[in-house]
């Protein structure tokens, strides 16, 4: 009999945020080894509910053999934190009930989404449930908060801090991202002597995915990359493309200003696919400015990425200085899927740009070099159409294949999981 496991996951599909594409594709290649019960909100990523999900407070799907419980949230608009805070608060709330409804569960897994309160969800699961807790952390928050100012209050940071440790301590496994997340998370941990505390909690990390089977490169011919380029204003231009959340993180407003530089580019454009909370801003430097080869596109479908992400000649991976061991930005992995070079704007060391570094697949500056950042521009511009960049972007593509594949980690969360001894009423059973 399969054991069960109880996933909080936030968002999930159909929503199109990052991670609840990524904890999709785990609940499903996990679902032949465990079953699997995902407690999330109703579809609400962009802030909007459809009628269907106003109703009830809990709804109870089952998509592709995963269990689904969605809880209603309010709306909310991602530039005002006081209707998010209501929407998180309501999804933390109602998640803590529905624990009641699920049943006996074996292992219970939650990602570091709503910041704090995602740990603090799995401990009370783990608690429930008597059951062994793993923690996937995503971002590590306040340390993402304190990167970009998002708040100063250093009494509640303190408390983010004390919370989210403690869900460390309590989890039975803490899987992060990225080899500079594991750094932070030791750092959490580190004495005043300059040694590792004891609470320090079992550890490993693994890399997120794109699906490569359903990501990968098209001719620039293919009659939906035309379509794509041709709706959106794109023919016959070189392009830059950002795609994903356009938001605090990744210093978008100052990059824009580097845009600017290049206005007169005919052609040359510059592509922001997707939604979040500067976009408005962006959009008004553009008009400000009179930006024309500065396009704005709305979020793809998860089966039309495949046609936007190949419509880019050259993609940014992008984070704010302080973001390193902090947060992995997940577009990478379907840049390189698409075979296209990256415009990498990453500390060093950061997991990102040792990827990028690795796999030979762009060229990276640091973040808040504007000079650095633009000579990288110029020299994209320079080497349009050469096999220099043809190369780059298979290079990546080969590294990703190699090293990265959905199926690859996917199984290493199958077998960290299956490592854990596993408590039922006091006895110690071993897998």
């Amino acid at each position: 009999m399969k054991k069960k496991l109880l996933m909080y996951a936030h968002y999930y599909y159909p929503d199109v945020a990052s991670t609840g594409q990524i904890l999709t594709e785990l609940a499903e290649g996990m679902k032949e080894h465990f079953d699997i019960t995902v407690v999330c909100v109703v579809p609400s990523y962009t802030g909007v509910i459809s009628q269907q999900y106003k109703e009830k407070k809990y709804y109870f799907e089952e998509i592709n053999g995963i269990k689904i419980v969605r809880v209603r949230v309010p709306e909310f608009s991602k530039a005002n934190k006081i209707s998010r805070l209501k929407n998180i608060l309501t999804y933390f709330i109602r998640a803590l009930i529905v624990t009641f409804k699920v049943g006996k569960q074996d292992f219970i897994y939650s990602i570091s989404q709503p910041p704090i309160l995602g740990g603090v969800l799995g401990v009370w699961g783990k608690w429930v449930k008597n059951a062994k807790y793993i923690y996937n952390i995503q971002d590590f928050n306040p340390e993402q908060t304190m990167a970009v100012n998002y708040s100063k209050n250093q009494l509640i940071l303190k408390m983010m801090m004390s919370f989210d440790k403690f869900s460390c301590q309590q989890a039975d496994k803490v899987i992060v991202v990225g080899r500079d997340m594991v750094d932070t998370l030791n750092d959490r941990f580190k004495l005043r002597n300059g040694l590792i505390s004891k609470t320090l909690p079992e550890y490993s990390y693994i890399n997120n995915w794109t699906n490569e089977k359903e990501i990968y490169s098209l001719d620039s011919n293919h009659p939906k990359v035309v379509s794509f380029k041709k709706k959106h204003g794109l023919e016959d231009k070189f392009v830059f493309m950002y795609s994903g959340n356009i938001g605090l993180y990744y210093d978008l407003e100052n990059l824009i200003k580097i845009v600017e530089k290049f206005k007169n580019e005919k052609n040359v454009a510059f592509a922001f696919v997707g939604e979040g909370t500067v976009k408005a801003d962006l959009e008004a430097y553009k008009e400000k400015h009179q930006l024309e080869n500065v396009y704005f596109i709305p979020y793809q479908s998860k089966e039309d990425l495949i046609y936007s992400l190949n419509a880019g000649d050259v993609h940014w991976v992008v984070n704010a200085k302080g973001i390193r061991g902090v947060s992995v930005p997940s577009k990478l992995y379907g840049v390189m899927a698409a075979g296209r070079p990256v415009l990498g704007v990453l500390e060093e060391g950061s997991e990102a740009r040792l990827i990028i570094e690795e796999a030979k697949c762009g060229y990276v500056s640091e973040p808040s070099r504007y000079d650095q950042i633009e000579k990288s521009i110029r020299k994209f511009i320079f080497e349009k159409g050469t096999l220099s960049l043809k190369k780059m972007g298979e290079d990546g593509r080969e590294y990703l294949v190699r090293n990265l594949t959905k199926d690859t980690s996917i199984n290493k969360y199958i077998n960290e999981i299956d490592s854990l001894k596993q408590t039922v009423k006091g006895e110690i059973q071993y897998e």
